[in-house]
């Protein structure tokens, strides 16, 4: 056994794509570490912008909050309706690009792509601040062990969906068990001692006027609570059958639940009097308040507090691969991206999410400074940009209670656009023109690589007016069979199979179809193109067991050698050639693969056959 499986895990078979689906027990920390972990954080960032305008205007914490659980409530709503209306996911990029166009879906999509690296990058960074304010001697380490836990959360889902559910499950669930007990013992203190009289804050002098503009700053900084509240619409695949109910009822469960932690952290923060300090976090204020400095409960909180930063980042390692899944099935993406990988998870969107975290934690040197105020930017763009969406949806189809669903998707587009606003507005110049640059920048790749997919498509679409491929049998050496890869009927496959007649005199094209292939239409489309009587050229069409497709070609080569040892086998791989930089990204990505491993297992004949790309205009 290599080493990568043991790491990483045997191979598991298509067949049990069900069983690896999660129930929503284990559905729910996996996808809402993210949204739950922010209780820790969102109250604080609110706070902090309040006190600006000395210690009177903390008591605008508690309005404040509420007017962000409504926007919750809207938001969760909103994105319910989004699962029933696409029980397929894809969350905010799916729904702009099916009611407000494909670019504008990339908007939503680059801004997603964008937030789920941040989301990772700050979760771990912050739970690297938190081990070293634990621990003073790893201050110094914090890179290096943010990057540490980065390797083990990637781990983890490489390992695929359950395996990340049960090491996830836990520590999420403690978090929401420790934040319950917070405020039992808290509301028995308020009750039986304190009274529900607020305590006055530590006094402060005011910096800045309190006015609309630092409120709704305020209101945006706490609106980082609702980070990772679309992680379950854009993850709808990842729970067991009936998946959408199950994600509809997670994601009601999850609202809920965040709704009733933040609504609990802010009011305790309000009655006990608690403003920011640099070195303790508001939250472990109150925890000394209620459960007493150095108690147990206390530093159980604070463990749980940890941990749940540190699974934060598993969110976007849940919803990055599939949206990067999903950009490559649209063509958006290199199709590797669209992969499913051995342990049934989308590895190389994994690959690619570890590689910028860890580069924004370099950058950063695992300081949450500078990267806290842009993350929440992308996912407000991508709340606007689908709820704009599903009003547009509502009013072209005007069903049944079309009214009521597009009044609250007005509502809420027009609250996530005003907090947009006020973002990027008055963090610009705290980091948030980087993410404002990249956005545009990022459509413009997205939207690039599908031009050159259509590009690429369209110059590679067979001939109908020439005769039928087979022609008469031509003299070719005895003993020799050529076997051809075929990854679709591209006019470079079929050039390939033409070649591979010249040179042997059994010829078998071998396609290994997918989930979605449709066999039937397949073998059509190949005596339409080839011709129905082709005599010594054969179509062999493979069903894999497993997600790969190169492991059940190489098989099939295997037994053709083992099973004609008397003969000489070529493989023909097609291969198309552009001058295109972008196309090396884009093609011939499989040819490689199959090529490496059929060197692997001891085959020496390969042919490979160039299909230059001529310029096309691209077909819609």
């Amino acid at each position: 056994m290599s080493l990568y499986s043991v790491l990483i895990g045997r191979p598991l078979p298509k067949s049990s794509a069900g069983q690896e689906r999660l129930p929503r027990l284990e559905a729910l920390p996996i996808l809402s570490s993210d949204a739950l972990s922010s209780v820790a954080y969102a109250t604080e960032a609110a706070l902090g912008v309040l006190i600006l305008a000395g210690s009177r205007a903390l008591s605008l914490s508690l309005p404040i909050t509420l007017a962000i659980i409504a926007l919750i409530t809207v938001v969760v709503l909103s994105y319910r309706q989004v699962i029933a209306a696409y029980p397929q996911g894809g969350g905010s990029y799916v729904v702009a690009r099916d009611n407000l166009g494909r670019n504008v879906g990339l908007v939503a999509a680059a801004a997603l792509l964008i937030d789920y690296t941040l989301t990772a990058a700050v979760s771990l960074m912050a739970a690297g601040q938190a081990i070293s304010s634990l621990i003073p001697s790893l201050l110094h380490h914090e890179v290096a062990l943010t990057l540490l836990l980065l390797a083990l959360v990637g781990w983890a889902n490489l390992r695929g969906l359950r395996e990340a559910g049960r090491i996830f499950a836990l520590p999420t669930y403690a978090f929401v068990v420790m934040i319950a007990l917070l405020t039992l013992v808290g509301l028995h203190d308020l009750v039986a001692h304190h009274g529900f009289r607020p305590d006055p804050p530590p006094l402060v002098t005011s910096m800045e006027p309190l006015g609309l503009f630092l409120i709704l700053r305020a209101f945006s900084s706490g609106c980082s609570a609702m980070t990772g509240i679309e992680a379950i619409a854009n993850g709808v695949q990842v729970f067991r059958e009936p998946a959408p109910v199950n994600a509809r009822q997670t994601l009601l469960v999850m609202g809920g639940l965040l709704a009733l932690m933040f609504f609990s952290v802010s009011g305790m923060g309000f009655l006990y009097g608690i403003a920011p300090d640099p070195n303790v976090t508001v939250l472990a204020q109150i925890g000394t308040k209620v459960f007493g400095p150095g108690t147990p409960l206390l530093w159980g909180l604070q463990i749980s507090t940890l941990l749940i930063l540190v699974l934060a980042a598993n969110t976007a390692f849940s919803g990055f691969p599939l949206l990067a899944a999903m950009l490559a099935d649209d063509r958006c993406l290199p199709r590797q991206m669209a992969w499913l990988g051995d342990r049934l998870v989308y590895q190389n969107g994994i690959g690619v999410l570890l590689a910028g975290t860890a580069l924004i934690i370099w950058v950063c040197q695992g300081d949450t400074t500078v990267a806290v105020n842009l993350y929440a930017l992308g996912v407000f763009t991508a709340f606007t940009l689908s709820q704009l969406g599903l009003l547009l949806r509502w009013w072209r189809q005007r069903g049944e209670g079309w009214q009521g669903r597009m009044l609250m998707n007005a509502l809420g587009a027009s609250a996530t656009f005003v907090v947009l606003v006020v973002i990027i507005i008055s963090k610009f110049w705290e980091g948030a023109w980087t993410v404002v640059i990249a956005i545009p920048l990022l459509v413009w790749a997205l939207a690039a690589i599908r031009r050159r997919h259509r590009e690429v498509a369209a110059a590679m679409v067979p001939d109908p007016l020439i005769e039928p491929l087979y022609l008469a049998p031509v003299e070719a050496p005895v003993q020799h069979q050529a076997i051809v890869w075929m990854g679709g009927l591209t006019r470079a496959t079929l050039e390939a199979v033409l070649y591979a007649c010249t040179i042997a005199e059994q010829v078998t094209a071998v396609m290994v179809v997918g989930d979605r292939d449709d066999p039937g239409q397949i073998s059509l489309d190949w005596d339409r193109l080839v011709g129905a009587d082709s005599g010594d050229l054969q179509l062999k069409l493979l069903v894999s067991p497993y997600s790969s497709v190169i492991q059940p070609f190489c098989a099939f080569v295997r037994e053709q050698e083992t099973t004609h040892p008397e003969r000489r086998t070529t493989v023909v791989m097609p291969v198309a050639v552009s001058d295109n930089l972008l196309d090396r990204f884009l093609l011939n990505q499989r040819a490689l693969y199959l090529y490496r491993a059929l060197s692997a297992q001891g085959t020496h004949v390969f042919s490979v056959v160039r299909t230059s790309l001529e310029p096309v205009q691209p077909v819609d």
